[in-house]
């Protein structure tokens, strides 16, 4: 039977993303079938399009990644 495993996160914070994605594998002993994802990017933190238009500040994207997997039962 596919089942899937949804992560989410933000573009800053990736390290952390990918870790918690290698523990679940590991502990899950999930046979993967398809991993996917999607970055999508944020517009310009409220605080900052005020300051005018030179600024390039942008809040971190968002991070989704998408586990297909299948168990045994």
């Amino acid at each position: 039977m596919h089942k899937v495993k949804i992560f989410k996160s933000v573009e800053s914070e990736l390290n952390s993303l990918e870790s918690q994605i290698n523990a679940w594998l590991g502990e899950s002993g999930a046979r993967v079938v398809q991993i996917f994802g999607n970055i999508a990017p944020q517009s310009i933190v409220p605080t900052a399009k005020s300051a005018g238009l030179s600024t390039t500040e942008f809040a971190p994207s968002d991070v989704l990644v998408v586990v297909l997997y299948e168990t045994g039962h």
